[in-house]
């Protein structure tokens, strides 16, 4: 973060929940000069310092989204990098990773160091720009990777676009593993899903819509394996939403592949029965797939084979949105609602405990980018989210801090959210009373 170094911040007597160094009790956590200074009972407040009475609250280290469309440059009307910035603090995010999708595509040192300049002056959740693996996108030629991983840029993606020629994936894991960073995939094979706007199925069949078979994702995740245990690089799996998909990927680990992967939270909550009266608010991809997906999806990030929660926040303006089904663009936003959503039906239904919960959403996806924080041990970035795990919420777009609304879960009803979110020592984010 910009400017001066903050104040002492004293967080007292919070339930402090760390996977990265296995505990979960009560404690304080003392934040000197940017950092994680101290955690243990009774710390002394320094002069000056700002008190938390954290009573009642979680305290974690802060929230990392691998997975973030900010639109800048090029799609200002949908998000800035400073709206995204701050929405994700919204919803808990102390550092987010920006999809290259943009326009122009960043694909390029010049715009990997102009998102990470305008991350930092947004004051937000820290801003981690992905560079493209391709030039523009298109598949064809290698981007310049070691000259944007110089330049800021913490993985390699071609974000939507699937890198069909396995030469190129394969000559992208080589580079990876000179340069240190992650390959991100979209997985999908467009021969078998071009035409599609939905999962194939009865419902798409009932609707009169084209749809994409679970063997487009399919095919392409057991390509993305067999390329990245030749080469020996580290394949990133982005929203994974498929049965087969998920048993290919846990098979890959317990050989040893260098693999991780992402669960959303609409790919675990939501079936393709949400799409019912064509609403646009539904339309993503990968499509919305059926419960029995779901159900694998939920199983896969319990038992760590999807070792990381990514939102796949993608803004779109109203207009967009509002087109036919055919027409309109895929994607929800998801900052400031992921963590409710996940607390409330995962959590809060004894499918998975709170410590699991902060591993995905903290610590697994700053390990996966080789990102600083994911932890509060001494020393550590100041980055700190803290929750309020009874707190009772009704999803409402209308305030939300991002600039679009696209979500099919208007109104829904949760338990657990972000209370205050602390970067670099200092709070970028706090719950007003009327917000509670």
């Amino acid at each position: 973060m910009s400017g001066s170094s903050p104040g002492p911040l004293l967080l007292r007597g919070g339930r402090v929940v760390d996977p990265s160094q296995g505990f979960d009790g009560v404690s304080d956590v003392l934040l000197l000069e940017g950092r994680v200074e101290a955690r243990g009972k009774g710390l002394p407040t320094p002069d000056g310092a700002r008190v938390v009475e954290c009573g009642g609250l979680v305290v974690t280290p802060g929230l990392v989204d691998v997975h973030v469309h900010l639109r800048e440059p090029g799609g200002e009307h949908k998000e800035t990098i400073e709206s995204g910035a701050r929405a994700a603090a919204a919803g808990g995010f102390t550092a987010v990773c920006a999809m290259p999708n943009t326009d122009p595509p960043i694909d390029d040192p010049a715009t990997v160091g102009f998102v990470l300049s305008e991350g930092q002056r947004a004051g937000g959740a820290r801003v981690y720009p992905l560079g493209c693996i391709s030039v523009g996108q298109k598949g064809e030629r290698l981007a310049e990777v070691g000259e944007m991983v110089a330049a800021g840029a913490v993985g390699i993606t071609d974000d939507g676009y699937p890198v069909m020629d396995s030469g190129l994936m394969r000559l992208a894991l080589e580079y990876s593993l000179i340069f240190g960073v992650p390959v991100a995939d979209h997985p999908e094979d467009l021969g078998l899903s071009r035409a599609g706007v939905m999962n194939e199925g009865l419902t798409a069949t009932r609707l009169g819509l084209h749809g994409k078979p679970n063997a487009s994702e399919d095919v392409h995740i057991l390509r993305d394996l067999m390329v990245a245990e030749l080469t020996g690089g580290h394949i990133h799996l982005q929203h994974v939403s498929t049965r087969l998909g998920i048993d290919a990927i846990r098979q890959a680990k317990a050989r040893g592949v260098r693999v991780t992967a992402e669960a959303t939270p609409h790919h675990m909550l939501l079936t393709e029965e949400a799409v019912e009266g064509y609403r646009t608010e539904a339309k993503m991809n990968p499509p919305l797939r059926s419960r029995a997906d779901t159900e694998a999806v939920i199983a896969g990030f319990c038992d760590g084979t999807l070792d990381v929660l990514a939102t796949d926040h993608a803004p779109h303006h109203y207009d967009e949105k509002e087109q036919a089904f055919d027409d309109a663009p895929n994607g929800i936003v998801g900052l400031e609602t992921a963590l409710g959503l996940v607390h409330t039906h995962l959590v809060g239904k004894g499918l998975l405990d709170l410590p699991t919960l902060v591993d995905r959403m903290s610590v697994a996806p700053a390990r996966a980018f080789g990102l600083a924080g994911g932890t509060l041990c001494e020393g550590a970035p100041g980055d700190v989210t803290l929750i309020n795990p009874a707190a009772r919420w009704t999803v409402a777009a209308s305030r939300f801090l991002s600039k679009s609304r696209n979500t099919p879960f208007e109104g829904w009803e949760l338990v657990g959210r972000a209370v205050m979110t602390v970067v670099g020592g200092q709070v970028v984010w706090e719950l007003e009373d009327e917000r509670s």
